[in-house]
């Protein structure tokens, strides 16, 4: 019997995705997002489990007008590398009004619809950005 996907068990397994779930080196205090599994600063293997907070800042962007297949409909839309309160970079989409959007801009990760699987259905869930005023 072929097993079921299910946005319950995937919130559990992808914490990553779904939760700013990374980890951190015990030996040297980094922290990583994505989780890693051997630090590569002092190739320590002694990795914990570490919750980002889910609010940073916007170190730089680009909104993108003429859109790669299968996202030609969400034009204009905003990639940014955003540095988290903890120190660590993410890239993601910022979402809601990007006429907010500039370079040090505060915002916070909201849960959105990332695509949805055309031939199935499936819809696929994520970690955007939206600007804090």
């Amino acid at each position: 019997m072929p097993q079921r996907k299910s946005v319950p068990l995937a919130w559990r397994r992808f914490g990553a995705r779904y939760r700013l779930e990374g980890n951190y080196c015990e030996r040297c205090d980094k922290k990583f997002f994505p989780p890693r599994s051997v630090c590569p600063f002092c190739l320590s293997t002694d990795l914990k489990p570490y919750k980002f907070k889910e609010e940073g800042k916007v170190v730089t962007y680009t909104v993108i007008h003429v859109a790669p297949p299968g996202f030609e409909g969400r034009t204009p839309y905003c990639i940014a590398i955003i540095e988290l309160e903890d120190g660590v970079r993410v890239t993601g989409e910022v979402v809601g009004d990007i006429s907010k959007i500039k370079i040090g801009a505060r915002v916070r990760a909201v849960f959105r619809k990332i695509f949805e699987e055309s031939n199935k259905g499936i819809i696929h869930y994520g970690l955007k950005w939206e600007v804090v005023e």
